[in-house]
């Protein structure tokens, strides 16, 4: 089982981190051109991430890998690792994210002044980003879109989270819990090089910070996969569609 613990690490330490970043870059090209060229990027992404996951499942079918060990249980709230300050603060963040998410998506809906100020600051932060022409301007790409979410919400967690988290404490017994952690969101962060180093590297490895200590502090990361895809599936909201609806 160490090796099929290592060949994840691998996969997770060079293929996103460098295939992923060359492709991302193929992409930004391509996507001037070809119209199809979002579309065919997120299918990629979708098998992209599956294909590990699976791997993963199938580990838990045919070893001594459980479903609790990569964190696929119902959560119940659990103070000893981190103490109650640092879990009850997590959990604080978590829920303040939250309300801002649903604050934006149901004001998005019927609120034209809140959907005019949503559009703006996302207009602002793109101008700054690497990333932008990754997001998804018309109603068929936006429709897929949900399906890239849902992917990255359920995967990345069980690879980031669920798996990586078990498997390092597995490989590395002697390592505390903060070494662990930082290394599995290290990894995270990694995985989005391709948006940039501070919003992709940096950004998301503090963010799988907060995630793992969420997992930790639930035992669980299905309420991180609802979290993890209502991120993601919010960054579709105040673009403009450019091409004509069908």
């Amino acid at each position: 089982m160490e090796f099929a613990f290592w060949l994840v690490i691998i996969f997770a330490l060079l293929y996103e981190p460098i295939v992923g970043y060359f492709d991302f870059r193929k992409f930004k090209l391509d996507v001037k051109t070809n119209e199809k060229a979002r579309i065919k990027y997120y299918i990629n992404s979708i098998i992209g991430l599956w294909v590990p996951t699976i791997f993963i499942l199938l580990l838990v079918a045919f070893t001594d890998l459980t479903y609790t060990n990569i964190g696929l249980t119902m959560p119940t709230i659990n103070t000893e690792v981190f103490g109650p300050v640092i879990t009850y603060s997590a959990f604080g963040i978590a829920l303040l994210y939250l309300f801002g998410i649903f604050y934006y998506l149901i004001g998005y809906r019927y609120s034209v002044k809140i959907r005019n100020k949503l559009l703006q600051v996302k207009e602002k932060e793109l101008g700054k980003a690497e990333f932008s022409e990754i997001l998804p301007t018309t109603k068929k790409e936006k429709k897929l879109w949900n399906y890239v979410s849902i992917t990255a919400g359920v995967t990345e967690e069980i690879i980031y989270r669920g798996f990586l988290i078990f498997a390092l404490a597995f490989l590395f017994p002697n390592f505390s819990i903060w070494l662990i952690i930082l290394l599995a969101s290290l990894l995270f962060g990694l995985a989005h090089t391709y948006q940039g180093l501070i919003t992709g590297i940096l950004r998301t490895t503090v963010l799988g910070i907060i995630f793992s200590i969420l997992y930790i502090g639930l035992g669980s990361i299905l309420p991180l996969i609802v979290f993890h895809f209502l991120i993601d599936y919010f960054a579709k909201f105040g673009e403009k569609e450019t091409e004509k609806q069908i």
